[in-house]
């Protein structure tokens, strides 16, 4: 007997799909027209939950005075003319603006910037894999979501966070182990911009950031400061612990300052700033010059003879701005026996049971623009190198009140004398330079990587054995100068001291 065959269900699927067709057009055709219903249907229930959480959190006494308010305005909205209608309006109103559909928000990486993170994992892999290890957490092929616990982007698709866990036998103690990671972070998330880097060496774990460019709108302006403390410039909020406010254009607000500290009690008595040509140095002894003359006094030498201190001349407090090398020789003479005479009265007075004479509280300031300059005019003269005037005001400064700022460039860095070098611990450098510029001045690389191309001023700041900070010195021109803008220029000009009717020339000995 032969055996039936099963019937066949669907004879083809070509019904079946014009069904799902039409079943979703439908669909999308009610979620059309009912949309406005259930976008206030959805509102409602929103709000409605909002009162039931407001109700519940709110204490037992006070539930009885809500229910009588909430009676009452029924009521006045009952009574008064078209009050239930606008009532509702009102609240099909509300419920339509909490129920509607927000746009939907970025919860992962695209393709693009998941292809950049693999791209980062595998180039990382040589640096913290090596062969001896079972389980390596880094390995050709391997998965990128087990290295990087963090990561952001912005707009452009490229890097602006990346927390990066790294195996415990790397080396992270070692400065050029973590130079090289460093760099190729760098090089992988992008050129031109600044990149910071946060090593954790107890959770294994590095965090690397995109900075902020610093603000280069603060001009030359009274600082809030106390007696013995300038700013030196500014730096980002999260690196030190106060703000002053200043003001930038027509705006004012709050900006974190970096604040050098001198006078007896001062570790890091004198400075030293180092920089390329043009990168603002000479800016900075400007701004210096600016802040002391409120409350010392001021000697200015300038090796370079460019006349980027004649505001300064003949105002009251400045006590000589020489150009020339028998000037400064002069010049620095005096400073040298008047840290002496400081010394001598302090000391006697001391001795007597009184307090220092008054002529030696007030602080006594020397900048020297170009040191290197005066000292080849004085070896071709066969004369003593200014430097070597420097070395009792260096020395003995802290106590007698005398600071000596020190501004050179990094061609002649050199040239520098062994006193001007031990003895300036404060240290600031300014304009592009290379990781190892920066720490051949300041002592140790900075903290992010400089970028080829930043604005007049823009630098790193190491205070003694401090943390190197970023630096942006004030916008202080030189008011004579015809490329300066007005605004600018007015404001230096409101801070210069009034001129003297006669200024005395500083005494020369010898």
């Amino acid at each position: 007997m032969a055996r039936r065959p099963l019937p066949r269900i669907l004879s083809s699927s070509a019904p079946l799909v014009r069904s799902r067709e039409i079943a979703r057009t439908a669909t999308d055709s009610a979620a059309d027209v009912l949309h406005p219903l259930i976008t206030i249907s959805r509102g409602l229930r929103l709000i409605a939950a909002a009162l039931h959480a407001r109700w519940a959190a709110s204490p037992k006494e006070r539930r009885g005075p809500a229910l009588f308010l909430t009676a009452a305005v029924i009521l006045v909205v009952a009574l008064i003319p078209y009050g239930p209608l606008l009532a509702l309006i009102t609240v099909m109103g509300a419920a339509g603006w909490k129920g509607r559909v927000r746009p939907a928000v970025k919860t992962g990486p695209d393709e693009a910037e998941l292809a950049r993170l693999q791209a980062l994992y595998e180039a990382l892999v040589p640096y913290f894999s090596v062969p001896e290890d079972p389980d390596p957490l880094y390995s050709h092929g391997g998965e990128w979501e087990t290295a990087f616990s963090e990561f952001a982007f912005d707009d452009d698709g490229r890097l602006t966070r990346l927390q990066v866990r790294y195996p415990a036998y790397f080396t992270d103690s070692e400065a050029d182990a973590r130079a090289r990671i460093e760099q190729l972070l760098h090089t992988k998330s992008g050129r031109g911009r600044e990149y910071h880097f946060a090593w954790d060496e107890e959770g294994n774990q590095l965090v690397m950031s995109v900075l902020d460019a610093l603000p280069t709108t603060i001009a030359a302006q009274r600082f809030v400061t106390s007696p013995g403390e300038t700013v030196l410039g500014f730096t980002d909020s999260d690196a030190v612990q106060r703000t002053v406010p200043v003001t930038a254009g027509e705006e004012s607000h709050d900006a974190p300052p970096v604040i050098w500290r001198t006078g007896p009690r001062s570790t890091e008595p004198h400075l030293l700033v180092v920089g390329q040509p043009g990168a603002g140095t000479t800016t900075l002894l400007r701004s210096i010059a600016l802040q002391v003359l409120q409350q010392g006094d001021l000697l200015i030498v300038e090796g370079s003879g460019t006349g980027e201190y004649a505001c300064l001349a003949g105002r009251s407090g400045v006590l000589a701005v020489e150009c020339g090398l028998a000037g400064a020789l002069a010049t620095l003479e005096w400073a040298a026996h008047e840290t002496e005479r400081r010394l001598i009265a302090a000391n006697r007075a001391r001795q007597a049971g009184h307090p220092a004479p008054e002529d030696t509280k007030r602080p006594l300031w020397i900048l020297l623009d170009r040191p290197s300059a005066l000292g080849d005019l004085a070896a071709a003269d066969g004369r003593i190198d200014p430097q070597h005037l420097l070395q009792i005001p260096l020395r003995h400064g802290r106590a007698a009140g005398v600071t000596v700022v020190v501004a050179e460039q990094f061609d002649t860095l050199d040239d520098l004398s062994e006193p001007v070098r031990s003895h300036t611990r404060a240290r600031v450098v300014l304009g592009p330079a290379s990781p190892g510029q920066v720490e051949s001045v300041l002592g140790v690389p900075p903290h992010t990587t400089p970028t080829p191309d930043v604005p007049p001023g823009r630098g790193y700041a190491r205070l003694g054995t401090g943390p190197v900070l970023r630096l942006q010195v004030p916008a202080t021109p030189d008011p004579y100068d015809d490329a300066t803008t007005e605004a600018h220029r007015q404001a230096v000009l409101d801070l210069l001291p009034a001129r003297e009717a006669a200024v005395e020339a500083v005494p020369a000995e010898g």
